[in-house]
């Protein structure tokens, strides 16, 4: 085990569109990153060399978070690297269109496994650990809009991420007062590399400040998340105001 005076920041989905920014902004601020991937280990390297590049002794995992040994397993990796665990990010999430009443055991299994089951046992597992240390440590799930929304074609994955909701509020309340837990949910902020201007035009036209939102909005949530002392089992909507429509 290194022991370590940094922060320590366990990441699943840390090679993700916006993970992969969270573990970087996160190493920019100090912290050691531990993060998890999925199916690109050659992207996942790339971003490793990122993050090391201000946190040296960071490292990464291949983690299939619907997978319970699997997050078992990166934990037992995480414990004989570092000694502390100060900010626990579920990220891993999965998205795809489902449509009613077509929805399969697969479709759902993969969403709801990933989104909801996932998360769960790693805050199940980071809590282990921050309710033994002498500090107040964090957890920040990563949830969305759309679970104040209907959404008619992500009836399964709007599920999910209700859920972790949800469950935001049951860890803050159960690991209270030596773990805040509180979720962030983004709008519409990474956008299919595949579009073209057209969609993201469109889809600023229904948010009232006009834009589409950017990896550096979420992390100025994560930000204050991570320096406030009396903050719990909230939601907070980063989506440039689109739910008062």
């Amino acid at each position: 085990m290194t022991g370590t005076e940094k922060k320590v920041c366990f990441i699943t989905g840390g090679s993700g569109r916006l993970g992969s920014e969270v573990a970087v902004s996160l190493a920019k601020n100090g912290y050691t990153v531990f993060f998890t991937y999925n199916r690109s280990k050659e992207k996942s390297e790339t971003i490793l060399d990122a993050v090391r590049a201000f946190t040296p002794e960071s490292a990464m995992i291949h983690c299939d978070v619907s997978k319970v040994n699997d997050i078992e397993n990166a934990f037992r990796t995480f414990t004989g690297l570092f000694n502390r665990l100060d900010l626990l990010i579920p990220s891993a999430s999965g998205f795809f269109s489902t449509s009613l009443p077509d929805v399969t055991e697969p479709e759902w299994e993969s969403l709801v496994d990933t989104n909801l089951k996932g998360t769960f046992f790693t805050m199940q597992e980071g809590a282990r650990i921050m309710q033994k240390q002498p500090f107040v440590s964090r957890i920040i799930t990563m949830t969305d809009i759309s679970a104040n929304l209907v959404w008619k074609g992500f009836a399964p994955y709007t599920a999910s991420k209700a859920a972790v909701q949800h469950l935001t509020k049951v860890f803050a309340k159960v690991f209270a007062p030596n773990i805040l837990v509180n979720s962030i949910a983004p709008g519409t902020v990474t956008i299919n590399p595949e579009w073209n201007d057209g969609p993201e035009d469109e889809l600023s036209k229904n948010i009232p400040l006009q834009r589409t939102g950017q990896p550096a909005d979420i992390i100025e949530a994560i930000l204050f998340l991570v320096k406030s002392d009396y903050v719990t089992g909230q939601v907070i909507n980063v989506e440039g105001g689109r739910l008062l429509n």
